[in-house]
């Protein structure tokens, strides 16, 4: 992993559409937000553009840093860093303080994860070539505050090819200095994300728990292995799409409405799913259409790296904030996960589009078609996931693989559309329960996490009954 950071983030760069972009190309500046489409919804983004700190000679070779002095801002609840050139990478370290609004107390100096580029569009999309589209360290999820400090310090290696015998500058910086003040990249600005206020209904944790479908929701059909016409059923303002028993489920979504094995064969319960509405998603904010893929043949598991300082009552407002900084800070279509699930076990549904439907995502650069990502809200480098937030890994991969013939337990061949460890059009042999790292050389879902896959891929295909 490049950097000073051990962990890597679970953060996507969004699915591309060849579609018009209908936000302007650069992040909401400090004040009222400046996009049409938010002028009744909840929530604001605060961009602040990071300048020179000045260094002081008797801190030796200490690397020159940007970023801000401590400041008074608007209450916000999420931080990250931005930057113009998204093919470019920030070599460096970004920690940020921040000030608790309840107590005025400050934090301590937090890392924030850098290297977010395993998680951009792939290569040739619409999407990455697009001019809203900015180089993003992953969110930090930071809960209520109102001041903030940040610094980001380039990387020594940066400054190593300097001359000393060159004189200083009038602000002290010699040229080793100022060449690794270029390696940073241009534009850095700090984005202060304001989740906004929960939706009006906050039944999102306590509906549908009794595991059989309201009256008239009946799912639409479809064959294992296929998509098409692949729903739900459940309305637009629906807050949550109900758990079913495994007979259920199979009854549900077999061809012909019965629980013969030869029409749904293996599929697991369908588990509770909290919906874009029951979090509160703002619809005006991501592009509009949806893009979908053939099947389902894997899934990627992810962390978020947004820190484990949540309580699960606050997920709604994280999961709120980490979309808008990837749409509006990050220039991203929509959240780039196809779920995300929190340290109590509760599941989210994340990109729109259906949580039945083979919807395209961003959350594995160059393996994007035919899988599904899901991000565990949280770090796990060295911080073990909860045994609620796996099993939910496992009751999901059991259902949504088993849709589409997928044995979590098994092997299957995704065709990479370019990477770092993987070159383009290269078919690529892996676990159908995959980490990040499988397909793209980081540190992500995190090294503890990574390790409790085995015993996800075994639950999962047991939900199955295999």
């Amino acid at each position: 992993m490049r950097g000073f950071l051990a962990s890597s983030v679970g953060v996507t760069c969004a699915a591309a559409l060849a579609l018009p972009l209908t936000l302007p190309a650069t992040p909401a500046k400090a004040g009222p937000s400046t996009l049409r489409s938010e002028v009744a919804a909840p929530g604001s983004t605060q961009s602040l553009p990071l300048v020179p700190l000045t260094r002081k000679r008797s801190l030796g070779p200490a690397a020159p840093t940007q970023g801000l002095a401590r400041r008074n801002v608007r209450p916000f609840s999420l931080v990250g860093v931005v930057w113009d050139d998204p093919g470019s990478e920030l070599n460096g370290r970004v920690q940020v303080r921040t000030r608790a609004a309840a107590t005025g107390d400050w934090s301590d100096w937090q890392d924030v994860e850098a290297h977010n580029d395993e998680h951009a569009a792939d290569p040739d999309t619409a999407e990455s070539a697009s001019s809203r589209v900015h180089g993003s360290t992953a969110p930090l999820w930071v809960g209520n505050s109102d001041g903030v400090e940040v610094r980001v310090e380039a990387e020594r290696a940066a400054r190593d090819a300097g001359e000393a015998s060159e004189p200083e500058d009038d602000a002290g910086y010699g040229p080793e200095d100022r060449r690794a003040a270029a390696s940073l990249p241009g534009g850095l600005r700090l984005e202060l994300v304001d989740p906004g206020g929960d939706p009006p209904s906050r039944d999102a944790r306590t509906a549908g728990r009794t595991g059989s479908a309201p009256s008239g929701l009946r799912a639409k059909s479809v064959r294992p292995g296929g998509h098409a016409g692949v729903t739900d059923g459940v309305g637009a303002k629906s807050t949550v799409i109900p758990a079913l028993s495994r007979e259920e489920t199979a009854r549900t979504y077999s061809s012909d409405g019965t629980a013969q094995r030869r029409t749904a064969p293996y599929i697991g319960p369908r588990p509770r799913i909290i919906t874009r509405h029951g979090w509160g998603a703002n619809e005006n904010l991501r592009e509009r259409g949806f893009l979908y893929t053939k099947t389902v043949k894997a899934a990627f598991v992810h962390h978020t790296a947004s820190g484990n300082k949540y309580t699960c009552s606050q997920v709604p407002s994280i999961i709120r904030s980490i979309y808008r900084y990837h749409v509006v800070s990050s220039g991203w279509r929509d959240i780039g996960y196809n779920f995300l699930v929190d340290k109590c076990g509760n599941i989210y549904e994340g990109r729109a589009g259906g949580v039945a439907k083979a919807v395209m995502g961003a959350h594995t650069r160059g393996f994007n078609t035919n899988s599904m990502g899901i991000a565990v809200i949280g770090t796990f480098g060295a911080t073990k996931p909860t045994d609620a937030a796996l099993k939910a890994v496992s009751r999901l991969t059991a259902w949504k693989l088993g849709l589409y013939g997928a044995n979590p337990r098994g092997k299957t061949y995704l065709k990479s559309a370019g990477g770092n460890l993987y070159r383009k059009g290269k078919n690529v042999r892996l676990n159908v329960i995959s980490g990040h790292r499988d397909g793209f050389a980081t540190e992500c879902p995190g090294r503890l996490l990574y390790g409790k896959l085995g015993s996800a891929r075994t639950t999962a295909a047991r939900y199955q009954g295999r």
